[in-house]
């Protein structure tokens, strides 16, 4: 074998980012810092594939338009949070390639969602800049957890062409639980810590099985996932994940009780082709 052929080909990460309070994305705390860092060690990546919390669709569809506009998918916040603009270009090229890649659902080309804030709170402190391109794919509410695991396997070639996939939502999310009171405390319920600790446990051990089983495990689980929105992009992670990838966490931490940040990176040594 020749030597010189040898090329030493870079995996992207694959991240799973609690994103919390849109106050996030214009206010400076722990976890505020916990993205920024992410830049330190990371590539710089042709496009990012962002899944979020906050697009869901009935169907799957992948943002196909040059100029994503800035969704501000929220209300009752300053006026502030609804300036913040992310002009990232966007990428009609890598919408088509990854409407080509997955193959166990149709993926329809969108020209009218955008970045919604899920997306946007935490790039905007990743790549400030916004200059790397952006698309988002939204979640089909009618698929199972399996169905939507799926489609993240299907995502794995992206990482090997510099492409960073960024899923956005939170394994813990019970706003009808929060302690308002303590909104901007370090600070978990019990049965939310329990949830938070037991999903770690089986992302750390590879226990899909598991995860996929949420509704069969218990009363805990149906306070901390009263709904399958923000713990849906997890999968998007996992299903990225790749034999060689070492887990790590950060910004693992719970806020006003029933929220938790903890975010999922998967990083993978860099391979010989």
């Amino acid at each position: 074998m020749n030597s010189d052929k040898i090329q030493e080909k870079v995996l992207l990460p694959s991240l799973f980012l609690g994103h919390g309070s849109p106050m996030n994305a214009i206010e400076e705390n722990e976890f505020v810092d916990g993205l920024r860092n992410l830049t330190k060690s990371i590539p710089k990546p042709k496009a990012i594939l962002a899944i979020s919390a906050h697009w869901l669709t009935n169907g799957t569809f992948v943002t196909a338009m040059e100029k994503p506009p800035t969704i501000h998918d929220f209300g009752g916040f300053p006026k502030a949070l609804f300036e913040v603009q992310y002009p990232a270009p966007g990428s009609p090229e890598l919408a088509k390639k990854i409407q080509s890649l997955v193959k166990s659902q149709p993926v329809g080309l969108d020209y009218d969602w955008g970045l919604d804030h899920g997306t946007w709170s935490v790039l905007k402190h990743i790549y400030p800049e916004a200059n790397i391109p952006v698309v988002q794919l939204s979640i089909d509410y009618k698929l199972s957890l399996q169905q939507h695991l799926e489609i993240a396997k299907e995502l794995i070639p992206l990482r090997e062409e510099g492409i960073l996939i960024v899923a956005s939502g939170n394994i813990v999310h019970n706003l009808g639980m929060v302690a308002w009171d303590r909104l901007n405390e370090v600070y978990g319920f019990d049965w939310a810590m329990d949830v938070n600790q037991n999903v770690k446990k089986w992302i750390d051990i590879g226990d899909i099985d598991s995860l996929l089983s949420i509704r069969s495990k218990g009363k805990a689980f149906e306070w901390a996932i009263p709904s399958t929105e923000h713990y849906l992009p997890l999968l998007y992670t996992l299903g990225t994940q790749l034999p060689s990838d070492k887990v790590s966490f950060f910004n693992d931490k719970p806020v006003a009780g029933a929220l938790t940040m903890t975010s999922v990176r998967l990083d993978s040594k860099p391979v010989l082709s």
